[in-house]
């Protein structure tokens, strides 16, 4: 009996592992496209539902598309309609994997799974297509355990077993018209998933007990309906260090589900009826193990294709709830270092994080180019307490500039010990030298705002109005060269960016540079300002050209400019 559970134990854990291959596998093969295709087939709320669907039952795992569907929202790629309609959607995909099981399991296939493993291994260690060979092993391992599961339980003979039997038996039939059950069986769905993060598992066991005999199909259906509650848990984790849209997502998927659940209680035994009706079986005796599981596949799908039917017209009015129980907090204050996406830690897949990572690089840019702006704004600050206070904030940016910089390289280089495919080992590369870059960018932004102080502390004479001139036009070409630097990070996996635009623009910086250089020991001589006047005036227009140099060096180690030539 010992060795039975440890058999069953071991099965749950490999079909765990072997969806999280597959998953993973996939993502490999697909990621970037399956994300560009959440990010841009959204325009309403059925192409929002479709997309949901159609990239769960893709990866099969909807928490990798609700994950990823906050994080847009937080990045402000989605609005929260159409992020509500794809998590809708992905609620229909994730019902896929029940139906695989109920394919795997209808039959032993353990030659054709040992067949996979050794075709996948001869692709891995091949590497001629390591990501569909880790796909092939995942499903390889998926079925696998799913098989033993079914085996095993169906030899251990459950239903027979005294101490199992007068667990269930004792909980059969709690409350009026059972419904005490219901909730006790729901609320245990909800914290297996919860606690183990896959409903596939759960959905596996839930199978087993009832093939077996051991629960009966309204205790089996209660089970179903708590992992579609305990699923929504990761995504509302994920969100609580994210955007306050973010949160209003992952609350929606909480809401959507807990709906469903609700409406289905109040006509429980007729839904439970009609789905075996659907079937083709009896409730009371469902006999063949094969139809059982094939009911709980199908009370699976009608129940989160019925409650989309519901509630894919109330999505405007979703959104006002969900705004409701999450009000719009206080902005982040801009000084506070701590990163926006990933303060949560690593997310399920190595994929994932990196898109996490990307994100956090576009806020990185944008709070160079703020520390930018606020460099010009204090050339122009006369007033003490202004100045002095600016120049404070600018000195915190450059303090959170490094702590970006370690703190993405730190997560990207945990993210690299992670199963990963050679362009994202590559990606990784280039975005710690972005990282590297942007951090130098904050240090010249310093030096520039320092520069500033340094001249209104000595107390020399003012810049001449020429001098003004030729310092804000070298900050304005600085300025656009940082401006289509945001543009390439942002955009450029995305659609052609120009590159010849910010490489003109280094050059214009650089020969403008030269020119104010020797025109500045004509002036001295002159006699058209001081030395001492000249020497700060020509520390702002070098720096400005060191930014430039940066921002350059920024656009080359993104390695858009390699993929260009490719």
């Amino acid at each position: 009996m010992v060795l039975g559970f440890m058999i069953l134990i071991g099965s749950v854990a490999l079909l765990m592992y072997g969806m999280k291959v597959m998953s993973e596998g996939l993502q490999k093969m697909a990621g970037s496209k399956l994300r560009n295709v959440l990010a841009t087939a959204t325009t309403n709320r059925f192409t929002g539902l479709l997309t949901g669907a159609f990239i769960t039952t893709c990866i099969q795992s909807s928490t990798a598309t609700t994950v990823m569907t906050v994080s847009f929202v937080s990045a402000g790629l989605l609005t929260l309609g159409q992020a509500i309609s794809v998590i809708m959607g992905a609620n229909i995909g994730t019902t896929a994997t029940a139906w695989i099981m109920v394919l795997g399991g209808s039959f032993d296939i353990r030659l054709m799974v040992y067949a996979a493993i050794v075709l996948s291994v001869g692709l891995i260690y091949s590497r001629k297509n390591i990501n569909l060979g880790e796909f092939i092993m995942g499903l390889a391992l998926m079925l696998l355990g799913l098989t033993t599961l079914k085996s095993n339980a169906i030899d251990m003979h459950l239903d027979q077993i005294p101490a199992v039997k007068s667990i269930f038996d004792s909980t059969s039939h709690l409350g009026p018209g059972d419904y005490g059950t219901y909730f006790l069986y729901l609320l245990i769905g909800g914290l297996l998933t919860c606690a183990v993060q896959s409903s596939a598992a759960i959905m596996a066991i839930t199978m087993t007990l009832c093939s077996t005999g051991v629960l009966d199909i309204y205790s089996g259906f209660a089970l179903v309906m708590g992992e579609n509650i305990g699923t929504t848990i990761t995504s509302n984790v994920v969100a609580m260090s994210a955007s306050t849209q973010a949160q209003r997502a992952a609350r929606a998927h909480l809401i959507f589900n807990f709906f469903g659940v609700i409406w289905v209680l109040l006509v429980y035994k007729w839904f439970v009826n009609l789905v075996c009706w659907m079937v083709g079986c009896d409730p009371a005796n469902v006999g063949d193990p094969v139809i059982f599981n094939a009911v709980l596949a199908a009370f699976h799908t009608s129940f989160n294709v019925c409650n989309v039917l519901i509630l894919i017209w109330f999505i405007k009015p979703m959104e006002k709830l969900v705004c409701m129980l999450v009000p719009q907090r206080e902005g982040m204050p801009e000084e506070e270092s701590r990163l926006l996406y990933i303060s949560g830690g690593l997310m399920s897949t190595a994929e994932l994080s990196i898109f996490e990572a990307k994100k956090e690089i576009n806020v990185f840019v944008e709070r160079c180019t703020r520390m930018f702006d606020m460099v010009q704004e204090l050339l122009g600050t006369e007033k003490g307490e202004d100045f002095n206070k600016l120049f404070s904030r600018i000195e915190k940016y450059e303090s959170i500039t490094d702590n970006m910089e370690v703190e993405i390289c730190d997560y990207l280089t945990k993210v690299s010990e992670g199963r990963l495919s050679a362009e994202s080992k590559i990606e990784i590369q280039h975005m710690m030298r972005v990282c590297s870059e942007l951090e130098s960018i904050g240090d010249a932004n310093y030096n520039l705002a320092r520069t500033i102080s340094r001249k209104r502390q000595y107390g020399t004479e003012p810049f001449t109005e020429k001098q003004m001139q030729h310092i804000h036009s070298m900050m304005q070409l600085t300025k656009d060269a940082i401006n289509q630097m945001a543009v390439v990070i942002e955009q450029g996996e995305h659609r052609y960016v120009d590159l010849n635009k910010s490489f003109n623009t280094e050059h214009e910086i650089n020969n403008y540079r030269t020119q104010l250089k020797n025109q500045n020991v004509v002036d001295i001589n002159n006699k058209l300002y001081d030395y001492q006047t000249g020497v700060f005036y020509m520390d702002i227009i070098s720096e400005c050209e060191k930014l430039g140099d940066y921002v350059i060096n920024v656009i080359e180690a993104s390695g858009l400019k390699e993929k260009r030539k490719a």
